[in-house]
Parts: C-alpha cells; structure tokens; sequence
C-alpha cells in the first residue's frame, strides 16, 4: 500500500454530543434517499452516468454509526461527513442515493450480489481491494488509539501493548496495522500484540469499555470523534504515541465501485471533481472539523 502522512488527529471535534457512536436507535435497512437537486446538476458528471442508473437511482452501502463519517440524527436519519458528500455527488448526478446499513465486512459481497451500488463507508483504497473495486479517491485517512478514560494501562502507543488484547474492526485495514506491530514485539523480544476483532466499531467500543480489551485501533477520524463525544467525553481517551505524534501512516479513502461498472466510476469521479471545484468539498470538510484529513483533488486508484 501507498503509506502517507496524515495531519495531526489531535485537533478537538466540535461537534455537538448529540447521536453519539453507538448510541444511535437501530435504524430500518433502507436510510431515506438523499434530496436530488436539479439546478445543482453538472451536466458533464450526469452525462456519463449509465441510463439504468438515471431511472432507478443509487444506493450506498455504509457501517452505520461511524460518526463523524456517517451516524444517525435524532430522527433516524443518516448524517455525517460521508452522507453530506454523498449527497452532494446526488445532486452533480441529478438522482437520488439511498444510504443502507450494511457490515462493513459484507460491503464487498453486497456490491458483487447487486444489493448496493457503491461502497461509501471510510474504506480505505487498497492495492488487494483493487482486485475487486475500483476506488474514487477523496480523503486521507489513518489510525489512532482509543482507551478508557484516565488511561489506567499507561498506553502511549502500539509498542506499548505488547502482550495486551487490542480491539480491530473486523475487515479494516487496522487488523493488518496490529499484525504488523504484533511482529514489531516478537523482534523486541516481547510477547505479540493479542488482536481481537469484532463485528462493528460499536462492538469493538463495548468491548473496551468493558475491560476486554486494553485499547482500540480505529480510523483516526473516528477515533478522535468518539474520543471527544461518546458519553459527552467521559468515556474515551485519544492515545498520541509520542514516536508517532501525527498518527499511524495510511492511505487514501474512496468510494469502492466494482471494476466493472466504470460508467458510474467515471460518474463519481466527474461529481467529485465538480464538488472539489466549487468549494464544496472545502465546505464539507470544515463542517465536520477534517480539514487534516483533506486531499487536493479526488482520484481513481490512488493507492499504487
């Protein structure tokens, strides 16, 4: 995978503690399609957007809660950084996009069955995914430590959790990260990393707070967001590793589109660009407090 730095994640959501990470009412399968705006609607994106698309519209299937990605409002209805841009490439694209719930590990499957049409959840662009989907390009993302209030172990990073259980999302890119720092304690003559994966981030949450594991790997994102908001912030505490204070190296999130489908990747990619030129992009970044998390300009397969 393409390794890049990532801004500091220690810069404090503002966001306010309503619809906290795992705290949300169960939601129905199908989330409410998202408002197409037709004055909004770029004519070169919608061009190359497949016919069968224009009379049935999109779906998006995406882990619901992962705030500040995607979570639920107190009305049931999907919000978050993803789910505005998401919107906003419905509007480029002229027809609706029908946020679902899915798991996080059946995204993939849910694509190659038909259920979805894309895959908009925080998933990260990797070269073994590429085998599968193509990714259009539009974050940085990364990990970070999460730990129950006060830090009681003394976490300051990976190489201190030797020989401890460590919470991994099932499917996430995090559970290749803790395999890597797991060998890092064998070669230091320490016992390895004990990776525990779950189904969700709102298990692997419960998880930790009730003692089971001594910290979290999540997305960096997510991971400052909960930090700062789940339980009005008495919960969690964000771990800075002191040899790492910008965060663990990663890569680029996209939205996955199977690798046949390239009319609606192209379609994507045009609506992307389009929101990256008119400052909506910027504005959406700035909303949800990520702006350490932006790109200059959205891509096809970034990761090389």
């Amino acid at each position: 995978m393409n390794k890049l730095k990532f801004a500091s994640v220690v810069a404090l959501f503002s966001l306010a503690a309503t619809a906290l990470t795992g705290c949300a009412q169960s939601p129905s399968s199908n989330a409410a399609p998202t408002a197409s705006a037709s004055s909004k609607v770029d004519a070169k994106a919608a061009a190359l957007l497949p016919e069968k698309y224009k009379k049935t519209g999109l779906t998006a299937g995406s882990e619901i809660p992962y705030a500040p990605m995607e979570f639920f409002d107190e009305n049931n209805q999907p919000i978050g950084f993803e789910v505005d841009l998401i919107a906003a490439v419905s509007e480029k694209l002229g027809v609706p996009i029908a946020f679902q719930e899915q798991s996080f590990d059946a995204l993939i499957p849910a694509l190659q069955s038909g259920k979805h049409d894309l895959a908009v959840s925080s998933m990260s662009d990797t070269v073994e995914r590429q085998k599968v989907l193509d990714f259009v390009d539009y974050f940085n993302g990364g990990a970070s430590l999460i730990v129950n209030k006060g830090n009681t172990d003394g976490v300051t990073g990976l190489a201190s959790l030797c020989g401890k259980p460590v919470a991994a999302e099932a499917a996430s890119w995090e559970v290749d990260v803790l395999a890597s720092a797991a060998k890092d304690c064998v070669a230091a003559g320490k016992p390895e990393i004990v990776t525990k994966v779950f189904p969700s981030n709102v298990a692997a949450q419960s998880a930790l707070r009730a003692g089971n594991v001594a910290a979290y790997l999540s997305d960096s994102q997510a991971a400052a967001y909960t930090a700062k908001v789940a339980g009005g912030g008495k919960y969690f505490d964000l771990v800075v590793d002191p040899a790492n204070p910008n965060g663990y190296e990663s890569g680029l999130i996209g939205v996955g589109i199977l690798k046949a489908n390239t009319g609606l990747r192209d379609a994507v990619a045009a609506a992307l660009q389009s929101i990256f030129d008119d400052g909506t992009y910027q504005r959406l970044l700035t909303k949800w407090n990520l702006n350490s998390f932006a790109v200059a300009s959205p891509s096809i397969n970034g990761t090389k």
